[in-house]
């Protein structure tokens, strides 16, 4: 991080003599006569600290410092002062200023208070970005719970992406998880605050298309009465979300191509173009590559779409997530019908561990819902359902790692009820932890 420091004052003498001093302490300075030009460089992330004097024309150092702190009230705001300005400095200190320096000051007392600013703004700096960085963590994993592999290498790719502005084609199979993707891509973009546009291709009317998609203008056609802004245009600044764009027909996937090339919309009935500040985030269930060897998707569309890939593994594929997400689904399900939560028994869990899910995620939070209503009671799994693997001794491995994992989720971590649970010993669970690469941490929801 490379810290500087903003000097302003309005006299020439004074502004020399303090560059000259900052300069053979080694201290980068941007130097100013003027308030308000030395206002223009200060921003929240501004990795410095401003020095100025208090007596000035036009806009004065108390002022300035006022607009500052409005800006950030953390910024290090140093006073120099007359003699007869000190019961005024020692008021702005109460007011949100750093320190002051009194005239005349002696070049060591400059260069030890500014050292002492810039690393109070390092420290405020780096307390905000553990901040960020932990915050963001949290409402990730909040979002997309497990401790898979699977899921871990989903979470770092959408932290590495989402800072991006590239766009984004996320893949995977019905009920994943892909709209919770894109959602947690743009929550954790620069992008945040503005708006997250979801576009369900498949249920757009295919008369209307083009005006849901780009908007018109008055008499466009019979019935626009007045002009429409389109999906994309009401997105400016955000996120556009193309969910199942392989259900769109070759000839809208043409205009959505110029659209997203060339960053425009022409509203209906307009010769005029849009320019758009838009990210685009585009979903498919198929296999689009192959849907381009059929013909049925624009190979161009699909390079244009597939800066990055994402791929939203199914639940078939985390299998060890199965019980942590199920007991995190019921919890919000209890919140969302204000209702108690109930206890969920091993038994329940285990058996949840061992099912396929095809419909993934959704599925999965339909059952949860179901059970905290009472209406499921979660039926016995049956050899029919389990997973198939490449051999009847992985397909044995994978169930008793599935199980145990279950139980431990159950137990918190405990390993006493878990072991008594599974009805081993303490000595057989362990082994039997340390065979399938489990630890009490596994039972963290």
């Amino acid at each position: 991080m490379k810290q500087s420091v903003i000097l302003v004052d309005d006299e020439e003498e004074l502004r020399n003599a303090a560059g000259q001093t900052l300069l053979l302490a080694d201290l980068p300075a941007d130097i100013f006569a003027r308030a308000e030009d030395a206002l223009a460089r200060i921003s929240r992330g501004f990795a410095g600290v401003l020095v100025t004097d208090i007596r000035m024309p036009d806009r004065d150092g108390l002022w300035l410092m006022q607009r500052v702190l409005e800006i950030d009230p953390e910024f290090p705001v140093i006073l120099v002062t007359g003699h007869g300005d000190v019961d005024l400095a020692v008021t702005s200190m109460r007011d949100g200023a750093y320190d002051f320096i009194e005239k005349p000051f002696a070049p060591a007392r400059l260069v030890s208070t500014i050292r002492r600013g810039l690393e109070k703004r390092r420290l405020t700096l780096e307390n905000r970005s553990l901040k960020r960085e932990v915050g963001g963590r949290d409402k990730l994993e909040a979002r997309l719970v497990g401790r898979s592999d699977a899921i871990v290498t989903l979470r770092k790719t959408i932290r590495t992406i989402a800072a991006t502005d590239a766009d984004v084609l996320i893949t995977g199979p019905t009920g994943a998880g892909k709209d919770m993707t894109a959602r947690a891509l743009h929550d954790l973009s620069p992008r945040a605050r503005h708006p997250f546009v979801h576009i369900n291709c498949a249920a757009l009317p295919v008369e209307l298309v083009e005006t849901e998609l780009f908007g018109h203008e008055a008499g466009a056609f019979a019935g626009a009465v007045r002009a429409r802004f389109g999906k994309f245009e009401y997105a400016r600044q955000g996120t556009v979300f193309l969910d199942e764009i392989d259900s769109l027909s070759v000839p809208v996937q043409a205009k959505l191509l110029h659209a997203i090339q060339e960053r425009q919309i022409t509203r209906l009935g307009s010769n005029d173009p849009v320019t758009l500040d838009i990210r685009v985030i585009a979903a498919a269930k198929s296999d689009l590559p192959a849907a381009v060897e059929t013909g049925a998707f624009r190979a161009d569309l699909l390079y244009r779409l597939n800066v990055v890939t994402i791929d939203v593994p199914s639940l078939k594929a985390r299998r060890d997530d199965v019980p942590s997400l199920f007991l995190n689904l019921a919890a919000q399900a209890a919140a969302r019908y204000s209702k108690p939560m109930p206890d969920v028994p091993a038994s329940v869990l285990l058996q949840l561990a061992t099912r396929d899910w095809p419909g993934n995620v959704r599925e999965l939070r339909n059952t949860a819902d179901r059970f905290v209503l009472g209406f499921d009671q979660i039926a016995e799994v049956t050899p029919e359902t389990e997973a198939p693997q490449t051999s009847l001794a992985q397909q044995m491995a994978a169930h008793e790692r599935s199980l145990i994992l279950a139980a431990l989720v159950a137990n918190d971590g405990q390993l006493k009820p878990t072991y008594e649970a599974l009805n081993l010993s303490r000595k057989a669970l362990y082994e039997k932890m340390q065979k399938h690469g489990l630890s009490k941490a596994d039972a963290d929801r």
